[in-house]
């Protein structure tokens, strides 16, 4: 078996995928629609729109399959992102690459494989519409042709989520909004020798909220959390639900002792909050603060500080996930 090499743009692309928020999204019906018709349309047992993320292939729409994600190493939509063509596999135990692959070699197997890279607005390829057999077949010139027309209709999609900056359940700004509004931030603070600080926030015990309550209650602890972020700061303060659980707040013109005091005031708010909720569960959150060095930092290695002092917090109070 042949595991699938790294684009050489890979670092570039995965950025282009976690700023797109296409992650973030868990259920997209034109996405189902799409698997659903393209089972129709070639009479296939499985189709699935795919995204190829560092480690997995993370499955956005599955038809016909389980949509557990799956190891990169393993997958043949990890082939496909290599290049700006198809693949089309009519036979997988012909191949080497695939020939023995536990994909392609266990009780189900994966005979017949066509993908089609899949492109976000600034041309990153950053997954695959594919269609599967069991049995071996071919696939004819008009068949790409058709696919490559499906794949458009993704890609339309891809579109839309990555023009949108609101998160959608929470209505504070997404990842992407988050990163256009600190871009700019940053410049302005720069121009004025301005500080300008970030809190990065992670909710305690969230997937166990998830897990025992479901996941509406779920929803409704983020939705509480921002409703608290929104409640607490400054209008003028940037908030952003980055991505699952995670929070982030930029504040402008603030260093990083004012942007403290104000994170122990939302604690203490937290607090006041919990008192009063009518749920089984309460709000807590792990944080982490960290002001702009203008001759040292950029965006991507500042979020990273302010998450590592995050998670040293949730390590020392022991809150875990």
């Amino acid at each position: 078996m042949k595991s699938p090499a790294l684009p050489k743009n890979e670092t570039a692309r995965l950025s282009a995928l976690r700023e797109s928020g296409l992650l973030e999204i868990e259920n997209h019906p034109t996405y189902d629609r799409l698997t659903r018709l393209a089972k129709r349309l070639f009479a296939v047992p499985v189709a699935m729109i795919n995204l190829v993320d560092e480690h997995v292939v993370v499955v956005k729409s599955a038809d016909g399959a389980d949509a557990t994600n799956l190891p990169r190493n393993l997958s043949f939509c990890g082939h496909t992102v290599l290049n700006e063509t198809p693949l089309v596999v009519p036979d997988t135990l012909d191949d080497a690459r695939f020939a023995d692959n536990p994909l392609a070699t266990d009780d189900n197997p994966v005979r017949f494989y066509a993908g089609h890279p899949l492109r976000l607005p600034n041309g990153a390829t950053v997954g695959s519409l594919c269609i599967i057999d069991h049995q071996p077949r071919q696939f004819s010139p008009a068949d790409v042709e058709a696919l490559a027309d499906l794949a458009a209709l993704v890609e339309v999609e891809f579109a839309a989520t990555c023009a949108t900056i609101i998160d959608d359940l929470t209505g504070l700004y997404n990842r992407r909004g988050f990163h256009h509004l600190a871009t700019y931030a940053i410049g302005a603070a720069r121009r004025r020798a301005e500080p300008l600080t970030l809190a990065w926030l992670d909710l305690d015990r969230f997937k166990q909220i998830n897990a025992r309550y479901g996941r509406a209650d779920g929803d409704n602890a983020l939705k509480a959390m921002a409703g608290l972020l929104s409640s607490t700061f400054r209008e003028a303060d940037v908030l952003a639900r980055y991505g699952g659980d995670e929070f982030a707040i930029l504040f402008a013109n603030s260093d990083e002792k004012g942007a403290w005091i104000a994170m122990q005031y939302l604690t203490e708010q937290a607090a006041v909050w919990n008192e009063h909720a009518e749920f089984p569960w309460a709000l807590s959150f792990s944080w982490g603060v960290i002001e702009f060095n203008h001759d040292r930092d950029d965006l991507e290695s500042w979020l990273k500080t302010a998450d590592r002092m995050m998670y040293s917090m949730k390590q020392q109070r022991g809150t875990g996930c």
